[in-house]
């Protein structure tokens, strides 16, 4: 018997969902609009990997993250405002919230190409050439996702890892492709992948 909590978090989960996919669509569209050269990165760039493998491995992802040229930041602006996004610089985040009131949650968060996302990381982001275009959006290529996911390797990213292992996207063979650091932190997910 299903009560109605039981419905209400069925139908705020659900909104969640498809209000992560409208942001996405949205501020893509925006930035084709506009003319800049952009690549959808983390947790939607898996998804969309993912997918093309097992729909039903595709995790939720809770924000949308977009990878820019800072030479480009100024001109995406205006075509993000004419789509309901407002820029914000906010203890060092690029986000554009998504609306006037909108949480940081709430908001497109911008990744710079060729810069480090944190001093310590070993290699910078990579460019949004390295990027290859979808039904719906351009989205970073698997050989520079995952070496974005392997140099920041936080828990979220080594699941995300996981999940490009599981379907079969990654596997021993893309060892010899990464720098030390990051094949050793591949391997390592390889050979537990239970942790």
């Amino acid at each position: 018997m299903q009560t109605a909590w039981d419905v209400g978090f069925l139908d705020r989960m659900m909104g969640a969902v498809q209000d992560v996919r409208d942001r996405l669509l949205r501020s893509t569209a925006a930035l084709e609009a506009g003319g800049i050269d952009y690549a959808v990165i983390g947790g939607n760039a898996v998804g969309s990997h993912v997918g093309n493998v097992d729909r039903a491995a595709v995790r939720f992802t809770q924000d949308v993250d977009i990878l820019l040229r800072r030479r480009d930041l100024q001109a995406a602006v205006e075509p993000m405002k004419a789509s309901g996004f407002f820029y914000r610089h906010v203890s060092g985040i690029d986000m554009f919230l998504d609306g006037p009131h909108a949480k940081a949650r709430d908001a497109v968060h911008v990744i710079f190409a060729g810069e480090k996302i944190r001093p310590e990381y070993e290699d910078p982001a990579p460019d949004v050439g390295e990027s290859q275009s979808t039904s719906l959006f351009r989205v970073l290529n698997l050989p520079a996702l995952l070496r974005m996911k392997l140099t920041s390797y936080r828990r979220k990213d080594q699941v995300h890892i996981l999940d490009m292992i599981g379907v079969g996207l990654i596997d021993e063979t893309w060892l010899p492709t990464l720098t030390p650091t990051l094949a050793g932190r591949l391997k390592t997910l390889l050979d537990d992948p239970e942790g």
